[in-house]
């Protein structure tokens, strides 16, 4: 069955997982199931794609982030975050 493009009042259910990997795509198990665990709203994990492009200026300078929306961004850039060692 084909979804409909989420409406405004949809944004704001609860997030479904094949809504959460409609979004951003394909993700790791444990990932996944680290932002299910958040019970994120279609609106949190839209918010959280539109900042990981680079768009955060869409919700205004120096905005924070809403904690839900946050939390998905630092489950997905937590690899990134780690510095390799160095051979010395």
């Amino acid at each position: 069955m084909v979804r409909e493009p989420a409406t405004a009042q949809d944004r704001g259910a609860l997030a479904r997982v094949d809504e959460v990997r409609h979004v951003l795509g394909t993700l790791d198990e444990a990932k996944l199931l680290d932002i299910m665990a958040l019970r994120p709203t279609v609106l949190d994990v839209e918010e959280a794609s539109v900042w990981l492009a680079g768009d955060s200026d869409v919700f205004g300078a120096n905005r924070p982030l809403k904690p839900v929306v946050s939390q998905i961004v630092e489950i997905l850039t937590a690899d990134e975050e780690e510095e390799p060692r160095s051979a010395s």
